[in-house]
């Protein structure tokens, strides 16, 4: 094993993660044949297979399973050296590693390059996810921060909010619904539905928002990805529940209109998050602060409309969000 890499050890932990060596690839930025070539590597220098393939599934094998302990443990040294030499580099020259939610990624780039321009030399690592992903990676300190809608509940991570973010009921310009006033849920039931994937962050806002009446929709189809959601809305296959910021485009274009529904936009927020035990470098402590300072405004102007504001609703229960003491 003396001559196994930092870079291997790195690659078949995010394949053994995944199980999956083309997950790990598109996660990697790696071509699919690269992660197979790094993994083949390291089990020649271990002299043993480290995933044997079931069927169409591959699993670990015995030599895999304490491979990926020892994998773990060696990266998260390298990561705690380098997070000890940031330490002494300050904002300026730090390493930035934040991910955010899929739906962030239509307006967090430009958070980021704001931030950069602010502070010169620093090094932006980011990363775009689901929410089971983006809570593993705070799980297993892949990264310093994270951005999303709904933050764990858990004690050992902090969140706090520093932007409202609305969802909305979109269809297409020309819709029958379009324009209409205070629309009812239950005219709304009617039409068919095309909405993100169960367990996306999106289809549990989507919970909350028509909470008992959910069960009342006419789901025609799940997707995942936001994109062609808006796609097949804008061909009048169907209206749909997303995030205000994934839409400002198509709003500006008048590609993709809003309705006018009772209980709606809902009214949620974005998080910044991160893990209790966490030291933070500055630059992320900078980045927090940025966020924190700037983030609601800066956000606002980037997206080109005017705020929408929350729906009257009931009283809901209080979020359990922890919060420093």
């Amino acid at each position: 094993m003396k001559n196994a890499t930092l870079r291997q050890l790195k690659v078949f932990e995010a394949v053994a993660r995944n199980l999956s060596f083309s997950r790990a690839a598109e996660e990697l930025h790696l071509t699919q044949p690269a992660v197979s070539t790094q993994v083949r590597k390291l089990e020649e220098h271990a002299g043993l297979p480290l995933f044997e393939q079931l069927g169409k599934k591959i699993h670990l094998t015995p030599a895999g399973v304490q491979m990926l302990q020892s994998s773990r443990a060696i990266i998260q040294q390298f990561q705690e050296a380098e997070e000890a030499m940031t330490q002494f580099k300050g904002v300026s020259g730090g390493k930035l590693n934040v991910t955010v939610i899929s739906a962030g990624d239509y307006f967090f780039p430009r958070l980021l390059v704001e931030f950069a321009s602010r502070h010169s030399g620093v090094t932006l690592n980011f990363g775009v996810c689901n929410r089971e992903e983006l809570l593993g990676q705070l799980a297993d300190n892949l990264t310093d921060l994270a951005i999303m809608v709904r933050p764990p509940v858990d004690a050992d991570t902090l969140a706090e909010p520093f932007a409202p973010h609305p969802y909305v009921i979109v269809a297409a310009p020309g819709h029958p619904l379009a324009g209409k006033k205070r629309i009812p849920v239950s005219r709304l039931a009617r039409e068919p539905f095309i909405v993100r994937e169960k367990g996306s962050d999106t289809w549990h806002s989507m919970e909350e928002g028509f909470g008992p009446h959910l069960g009342e929709l006419n789901i025609a189809m799940e997707i995942k990805s936001t994109e062609t959601i808006k796609q097949a809305v804008m061909a009048g296959m169907g209206v749909t529940f997303l995030s205000a910021h994934t839409i400002s485009r198509e709003l500006q274009a008048k590609s993709l209109a809003v309705l006018d529904v009772q209980g709606f936009p809902l009214m949620l927020h974005w998080y910044v998050v991160h893990r209790r035990s966490k030291r933070l470098p500055p630059v992320a402590q900078a980045f927090k602060r940025f966020l924190m300072k700037d983030g609601a405004a800066l956000l606002e102007q980037m997206m080109g409309t005017a705020p929408l504001k929350p729906a009257k609703r009931k009283p809901a229960a209080p979020r359990r969000v922890a919060r420093r003491a």
